[in-house]
């Protein structure tokens, strides 16, 4: 009985110990290879994300994509770039619907298909797990 117990404990603290390793992943906020925008500061990209500001740095048009609700990427990249947690985005986003001030971005289901979707537009820009990067996208923001 003890010998159980003692295994269970030991599972439960590795679990333990190996979730915050999965959403720790360096995130990288991406553009179309073909965009000029080289690089961009935390607000432009929150300004953007949140519906503020509808161009990039450079004046062209920026149309965001987002991961899916409930990803661990999506919690991450909104706590460190525009200090919202998945409530406070909702009530966000359900004030600025109702106001008809904006719409939240659209989402897709995972880092390749943002990928795949921004590396097609200069005008898109979005945010995956910096290791799903490749030569098809640029980062203009790695989020630590």
């Amino acid at each position: 009985m003890r010998l159980s117990t003692l295994r269970f404990l030991l599972a439960a603290a590795v679990f333990a110990l190996s979730a915050p390793a999965a959403s720790a992943a360096e995130l990288v906020v991406i553009v179309s290879a073909r965009n000029p925008v080289a690089a961009m500061r935390p607000d432009q990209v929150a300004d953007i994300f949140l519906g503020h500001a509808g161009r990039f740095p450079d004046g062209a048009e920026a149309v965001p994509f987002d991961q899916a609700i409930g990803s661990p990427l999506r919690d991450d990249f909104y706590a460190k770039v525009a200090a919202k947690t998945p409530p406070l985005l909702k009530a966000y986003w359900t004030k600025m619907i109702f106001t008809g001030r904006g719409k939240p971005p659209r989402e897709l289901p995972n880092s390749a298909a943002i990928r795949k979707e921004v590396a097609k537009n200069p005008a898109l820009i979005g945010y995956i797990d910096k290791a799903s990067l490749d030569a098809s996208v640029r980062p203009v923001l790695v989020v630590r």
